[in-house]
């Protein structure tokens, strides 16, 4: 069933968005503001992806670029909807309706501004279930929706399509490039698809899973519960039903470097009981990509590696980790159309570079004093 966002959902949105970016996606703050500043006191439809038309033709919207980048260069606001138009043009089409190529970050909020500008609606789903740092690495590709052409707009009003057929791979490639030229970030409107499509290749309901996970986490604490057993209570009766404890600690070491387009670096956390082992090792490219304990591998993607704060699970992005900080990771479980071998090759460990074979989260235990710092 569809139904009306607000402006006082945003704030539990971008932080269940923040969640579920796994580190990266970039920070939905600034796209809340984008949004707010257009949607003032209206509401944005949200449709359920089951009650899509056949025929219906969906323009997914995003923002590309490194999420360090984002923090200080500041969206004009005009470039998704622009991307969007100038896709449009070259098609010869108009959308019906846009949604997240990524339901985590920055780019749960792109949408949004789209529709608050345009009056379209927003499709109930994503092409990641989390975010990812190439626009190669959707569910939509691995079941046969190709993201090409691609329209890709700057902040003073540039504008390229590229058109790379079937090749998902080529088409990241040149639109990381161009981004990069435009100064780390750039708003992109691709993917364009059916109704049918959808309901296909696309991983169902994350908009309003972020929101509830969001709503979670501030009911909980403002009822003095723990915010942890309520990211667990909302996660199990959806696709990500798993949620591990994987460790409680100080963040000791941070390294962080924006290269090729990404922010690569990894970050080193000391767990505060001697009983949880050694040094906690998490690396990232945007996003959270694998996380060891004494080197052994506890997770691993695509399953969800997050890090909240200790007390009030409120996320943290890659960009924001710091020094000091009293941190907890938690480990959650993606949809299985995500595990599958041909997903795995889009985006699984062989798609970083990684040697270690993906092992789903739910198989790693629950250490003890993890265990004991949720209740």
């Amino acid at each position: 069933m569809s139904w009306q966002l607000t402006a006082a959902d945003l704030p539990d949105l971008a932080r269940g968005a923040t969640l579920l970016g796994t580190g990266g996606g970039g920070d939905p703050y600034i796209g809340k503001m984008l949004v707010e500043r257009v949607l003032g006191d209206g509401s944005i439809t949200i449709l359920d992806p089951d009650e899509l038309a056949d025929d219906l033709f969906v323009i997914p919207t995003a923002q590309m670029g490194a999420p360090t980048v984002m923090v200080e260069k500041i969206p004009a606001g005009t470039e998704p909807t622009l991307s969007l138009r100038i896709l449009e043009d070259h098609l010869g089409r108009r959308a019906d309706a846009t949604m997240p190529i990524e339901c985590g970050g920055i780019n749960s909020m792109i949408p949004l501004v789209v529709a608050a500008e345009t009056g379209l609606p927003v499709v109930d789903a994503d092409g990641m279930g989390r975010a990812f740092p190439e626009l190669s690495m959707e569910t939509f590709a691995v079941y046969g929706v190709h993201g090409s052409p691609l329209a890709l707009a700057g902040e003073r009003g540039e504008r390229v399509i590229i058109d790379t057929g079937d090749d998902d791979r080529q088409m990241e490639w040149l639109a990381r490039a161009i981004t990069i030229r435009l100064g780390g970030v750039g708003h992109i409107a691709e993917y364009a698809m059916t109704g049918a499509d959808v309901r296909r290749t696309a991983v169902p309901r994350t908009i309003s899973m972020a929101l509830a996970l969001g709503r979670s986490i501030r009911l909980a604490r403002e009822q003095h519960r723990s915010p942890f057993e309520a990211i667990a209570e909302t996660l199990s009766p959806t696709l990500y039903s798993h949620v591990r404890d994987l460790c409680v600690g100080k963040v000791t070491d941070v390294e962080r470097r924006t290269t090729d387009g990404f922010a690569k670096g990894r970050a080193v956390i000391s767990p505060l009981d001697p009983a949880d082992g050694g040094t906690f090792e998490i690396s990232f490219q945007n996003e959270n990509l694998i996380a060891r304990r004494d080197g052994a591998v506890v997770a691993i993607v695509p399953d969800l590696i997050c890090v909240v704060d200790h007390e009030s699970a409120e996320p943290i992005t890659t960009e924001g980790l710091r020094y000091g900080q009293r941190v907890r990771v938690l480990g959650i479980s993606t949809p299985e159309m995500m595990r599958t071998p041909a997903a795995l090759a889009a985006f699984g460990p062989t798609a970083f570079g990684l040697s270690e074979s993906f092992v789903p989260v739910e198989h790693v235990p629950v250490e003890r004093s993890a265990e004991a710092a949720r209740v």
